[in-house]
């Protein structure tokens, strides 16, 4: 008997991500030794958003399906996932194509033409680009913006995590911890029980890092892999969500799902139309 294989799936749509999410389970039904894990992103339509969705899904070597309507996006996820050598499926785009060669006529390129704009799917967009426009520290000020504060080391999942609860209706914004770093001013005004702080084992994210640096290919051994750098680090990131107080999660041994579900029971946050895909 074959051995079950490990497998990510993003399903990328401008609209609810039915029609690829169904065209995807179909392919996979093929496959009865595959593990597959499904992450949906529904409603994208700014070329920001799109950008971090992508370089989550390099970073997890994903397989891509999407129903991309406006022709740009589509062209976005075609130039990187060749770019990142990433298998992807354009589920709508060859159908429309299809249509214009036959009839001649344009398409009126109109995403969610076929569901209404609820609040649900405002809220959503805005955390999307809110997560965007504060991910990485980019910008403080957000920090006071912001429905979690997410805090970490590099590699901990910080922008994974952030995007995951946007997609969510839920503004995130994230700040690297560096022990070369000075903290911004506003961190300290957060209340600390909207921070969250991300660890790992230093083995763990070793290795993480590591595989970064191969995938860039530089070597493997650096000194952003370097173990006893990786453990000063973390020290350092420990000592700060200690003077805080605030909630921390080690992320070794936990998916972007369970990470988010820990986030939201514990602050008590209801996810906006939280979609449950199942194999």
């Amino acid at each position: 008997m074959a051995e079950k294989s490990d497998i990510d799936i993003f399903i990328i749509s401008d609209s609810s991500g039915e029609t690829a999410l169904t065209v995807a389970q179909t392919a996979v039904a093929q496959f009865p030794d595959l593990e597959v894990k499904y992450q949906r992103f529904p409603f994208i339509q700014t070329e920001s958003i799109l950008t971090g969705i992508l370089k989550m899904a390099a970073r997890k070597k994903a397989v891509l399906y999407y129903t991309l309507v406006t022709r740009t996006l589509s062209e976005q996820v075609e130039t990187f996932t060749n770019e990142n050598n990433l298998p992807a499926v354009d589920c709508l785009q060859p159908a429309i194509k299809a249509l214009t060669a036959r009839t001649g006529v344009e398409p009126a390129s109109i995403p969610s033409i076929n569901h209404s704009l609820t609040d649900t799917y405002f809220d959503r967009i805005g955390a999307m680009e809110f997560a965007v426009a504060y991910d990485d520290g980019k910008d403080p000020t957000g920090l006071l913006k912001a429905d979690i504060v997410i805090l970490g080391v590099s590699r901990t999942s910080k922008t994974p995590l952030s995007l995951f609860l946007a997609n969510r209706g839920i503004k995130v914004a994230n700040l690297p911890l560096s022990p070369s770093s000075q903290l911004p001013d506003e961190l300290w005004q957060v209340d600390p029980k909207k921070i969250i702080g991300l660890t790992n084992s230093p083995k763990v994210l070793r290795r993480i890092r590591q595989q970064r640096m191969i995938s860039y290919g530089l070597p493997a051994e650096s000194a952003y892999s370097d173990a006893e750098k990786i453990k000063a680090e973390l020290k350092y990131a420990d000592e700060i969500y200690k003077k805080i107080g605030c909630l921390v999660i080690n992320v070794s041994n936990k998916s972007i799902e369970e990470t988010a579900t820990l986030v939201l029971e514990n602050l008590n946050l209801e996810p906006a139309e939280v979609d449950t895909i199942k194999d």
